[in-house]
């Protein structure tokens, strides 16, 4: 028997990093930071109905926080999606690809206007006996 919890944890340095790919900035902290469609409960709920726990990791018994860091874009898009704390691989995998099959999120906001920001995630794999 598998059981998961998930997290979020929102970056909080108030500073903006250049990203040489794009003519726009991309933010760690807005005035209005970005959302999953429906909140915080939508999102867990949806990482628990699409995360599959890998059989590989259940056959080890390996556990653990995976950290993923992604840009959620003006238009609520997610891009640049990578593991920035690895546990396992088969976890790390999907993790990044229960990201990547997100809907897009409500943008974050500065000064009224849609800007590109940072994220990080944690999403907790737990096998239970």
């Amino acid at each position: 028997m598998c059981a998961m919890a998930v997290m979020c944890l929102v970056t909080a340095n108030a500073q903006k990093t250049v990203v040489s790919q794009s003519s726009q900035s991309v933010y760690d902290e807005v005035e209005v930071m970005p959302e999953f469609p429906g909140g915080m409960q939508a999102m867990i709920e949806y990482l628990n109905t699409n995360i599959k726990y890998p059989k590989d990791a259940i056959k080890q018994e390996v556990g653990g926080r995976v950290m993923v860091m992604f840009v959620v874009e003006t238009d609520g898009s997610l891009s640049n999606v990578r593991v920035a704390r690895k546990v396992f691989p088969s976890l790390d995998a999907e993790a990044v690809r229960v990201v990547k099959s997100m809907p897009k999120w409500k943008p974050g906001k500065e000064k009224g206007r849609s800007v590109r920001v940072n994220f990080t995630m944690p999403i907790v794999f737990s096998v239970k006996k």
